[in-house]
């Protein structure tokens, strides 16, 4: 009996060892489990908020540029807008001018088919003539100011001397001083002329505006022609002051012919005085 039971507990013993090794292996395992399970949690936690925070700088700089793409579209709008208050009111001023300036003249609007500026007489061409109401001798202007007068047409063109020819002179006027003198061009810059024959005793002020005067039967007064500059001595016996035109001859495209009906009786009476003082 005793023999037996000797035998028969190394066995137990064996049993009750692998049991504790099985439930050990099976306890270490659901806990590499769980702690594989914790692990992977806490690397998603911080991978999330490394991503978010990489996120959060990355849209940081990307609304940081859409303002500055913003400022700059503002930027352009406004200089747009700008652009076209002073085109709508120079529209304004224009239409001032032309309502103000007499019944007697009469406006034709025409396009620019060619204009020269490289030479010491530059013309202009218009898509318009004779069968439009244009005659020679008329006017030409836009809506900055004085362009030149027209010498020649026929039935569907017109042709021009500018302002940039030193055939053209036109009677001008000096806004703040009322100084009438004739205004040529100076010969080499597309945007300047003078006014000339100035008496030594007349004193032009700088960035005065320049307009016609209406002295002559071409154009209506007061249509704007350019800012006063320096004056200076010339031939020690008269005066000659620059002026800035305000038209820009290299965007020139659209004008208006200024044509005078009654000018043709204007110079049959300016002939008949001249033939009456020879």
């Amino acid at each position: 009996m005793s023999s037996g039971r000797g035998n028969t507990y190394p066995v137990i013993v064996l049993a009750i060892f692998i049991a504790l090794e099985f439930a050990g292996g099976a306890l270490l395992s659901r806990s590499s489990t769980l702690q594989d399970i914790w692990f992977n949690r806490m690397s998603h936690r911080v991978m999330g908020a490394l991503w978010g925070g990489t996120e959060t700088i990355r849209n940081h700089f990307n609304l940081q540029k859409q303002n500055d793409q913003l400022r700059e579209e503002n930027f352009r709008l406004s200089e747009e807008l700008r652009a076209l208050k002073d085109a709508g009111e120079m529209l304004t001023e224009e239409a001032e001018l032309v309502k103000g300036s007499g019944s007697r003249f009469t406006y034709i609007p025409a396009t620019v088919v060619k204009l020269s500026k490289n030479s010491s007489h530059n013309y202009i061409i218009l898509n318009k003539g004779r069968a439009d109401g244009i005659k020679p001798n008329s006017g030409i202007i836009s809506s900055l100011g004085v362009v030149g007068v027209v010498s020649a047409v026929d039935e569907h063109f017109s042709y021009g001397l500018t302002l940039m020819n030193s055939k053209i002179s036109v009677s001008a006027r000096v806004g703040r001083t009322g100084i009438v003198a004739p205004l040529v061009w100076d010969g080499v810059h597309t945007d300047r002329a003078y006014l000339s024959d100035l008496p030594l005793h007349y004193e032009i002020p700088e960035k005065d505006t320049v307009r016609t005067s209406g002295f002559s039967s071409i154009f209506p007064p007061d249509i704007p022609i350019g800012v006063t500059g320096l004056s200076n001595m010339m031939n020690g016996s008269t005066n000659r002051t620059e002026v800035f035109l305000f038209q820009n001859f290299s965007a020139l495209r659209y004008v208006t012919v200024v044509n005078n009906p009654v000018r043709d009786e204007i110079t049959s009476l300016e002939k008949k005085d001249e033939e009456g003082h020879r």
